[in-house]
């Protein structure tokens, strides 16, 4: 097979850090690995924990890569809110294209044995839902200021938990909550 990423080097045969199945470029020293293959030797090894490793450049490509396989193109996958990095995942036949450090870099994020949860919906929500909550907060943040903020989050936790919230509500939104004008 050709490689995906670089086009000039050939996915060879081999064993990512000499655990699963994988095929790696013999140019840029990225990995081709199939799910099936990373799940069968992570149910048979239970117990291994994977070692961080220290990280010194990861490769991340940010255009578009074909499956090895069947020449469609990917999906990328971010990894966690925290990271910039994407893996790319070909749908059609279960496997992973990662760039040369990437699995390193998944090693020191204590996410290596969590490849497979990488590319559920589940995790991919997660981590959009965490970058909404970290965009929303710095938003609010700059608009209320550091005080303000805690104060409107203490009386929001307090009117969504109080019995008559329906009725707060109504008084606070009203513009003369003691006029029977409208």
């Amino acid at each position: 097979m050709r490689c995906t990423s670089c086009k000039s080097g050939n996915l060879n045969p081999s064993y990512l850090d000499k655990l699963f199945r994988a095929h790696t470029c013999d140019n840029c020293g990225g990995n081709w690995v199939l799910i099936e293959d990373y799940v069968s030797w992570k149910e048979n090894n239970p117990e291994h924990e994977f070692v961080a490793v220290e990280v010194e450049s990861v490769e991340d490509s940010d255009k578009a890569i074909l499956c090895p396989m069947t020449g469609t193109i990917m999906r990328k996958l971010h990894i966690s809110k925290d990271s910039q990095h994407k893996v790319d995942y070909s749908v059609a036949v279960g496997g992973v294209w990662l760039d040369k450090g990437e699995w390193e870099l998944l090693k020191a994020a204590g996410m290596a044995g969590s490849l497979n949860g990488i590319l559920t919906q589940q995790w991919q929500t997660k981590i959009q839902d965490e970058k909404a909550y970290q965009t929303f907060e710095s938003l609010y943040l700059s608009k209320f200021g550091e005080q303000d903020y805690e104060k409107i989050k203490e009386l929001r936790e307090w009117l969504t938990n109080h019995p008559r919230k329906s009725d707060l509500r109504s008084y606070l939104l009203a513009d003369d909550p003691y006029s029977a004008k409208r």
